[in-house]
């Protein structure tokens, strides 16, 4: 049993120094690959029907379009510069719509989110649950919000095979991300529930109306102040 603890406590100690030195690096350094990225392109590969597809080019923050951080804060975390990763409210709203036998839906922040994408596997069991929340803690604690924020838009999923704002900008509006409109960027974030069903270039009739709502929520938020 002794040694069974000692095994069990290195493996501990070890998690904790590769996690948090992993942490510290991706605070100066793009961040190229994520296991989300390398999921997709084996999910790919197992498909005959499509090709294998991963368009993702890093930009840093000051030359993305100031309108498509304030685009996804307005979508996805309006309390986004208030909060230390976790929005305890809407974690509470979410938790009583769900009791109340409403549609499951989550409290998740643009931190949980950067967390889960760079760090961890699409899911829901607690295991990942717990790690999101504990790399959480990391990037709130080491990082600054534009740094979460910049890697958010450079990681996240925006089609099938298409990763950060650049790609989808090329893909999408054929320019680059610094050029992106205020509509232009409110539709991004519009899509960004779930982009391997919605798209930018064909829009729905729903897309459209989620534009207008973010649209709306970028004029009554302040200013993020991050982006060209």
């Amino acid at each position: 049993m002794r040694k069974l603890f000692r095994f069990l406590a290195k493996i501990i100690i070890w998690f904790f120094v590769l996690s948090i030195g992993l942490t510290v690096v991706y605070r100066f350094v793009p961040i190229y690959i994520t296991p989300l990225m390398l999921i997709r392109v084996f999910e790919q590969s197992q498909d005959e029907k499509r090709e294998v597809k991963l368009e993702k080019t890093w930009v840093p923050m000051e030359v993305i379009s100031r309108h498509m951080p304030q685009a996804v804060v307005a979508s996805e975390d309006q309390k986004f510069l208030e909060h230390h990763g976790f929005d305890m409210e809407a974690i509470k709203e979410a938790l009583e719509e769900n009791e109340a036998g409403k549609r499951l839906r989550g409290g998740s922040t643009i931190s949980n989110q950067t967390a889960k994408n760079v760090f961890l596997w699409p899911g829901r069991n607690y295991l990942r649950k717990g790690l999101e929340a504990y790399f959480t803690v990391l990037i709130e604690l080491i990082w600054s919000k534009e740094r979460i924020l910049e890697v958010y838009l450079n990681v996240i999923e925006m089609g099938d095979g298409i990763y950060g704002v650049e790609a989808a900008a090329q893909a999408y509006y054929q320019k680059s991300a610094a050029d992106l409109s205020r509509n232009e960027a409110a539709m991004i974030a519009a899509v960004l529930p779930n982009p391997l069903r919605w798209s930018p270039a064909r829009p729905t009739a729903y897309n459209y109306k989620r534009q207008a709502w973010i649209l709306r929520n970028m004029n009554n938020l302040n200013p993020v102040g991050f982006g060209k």
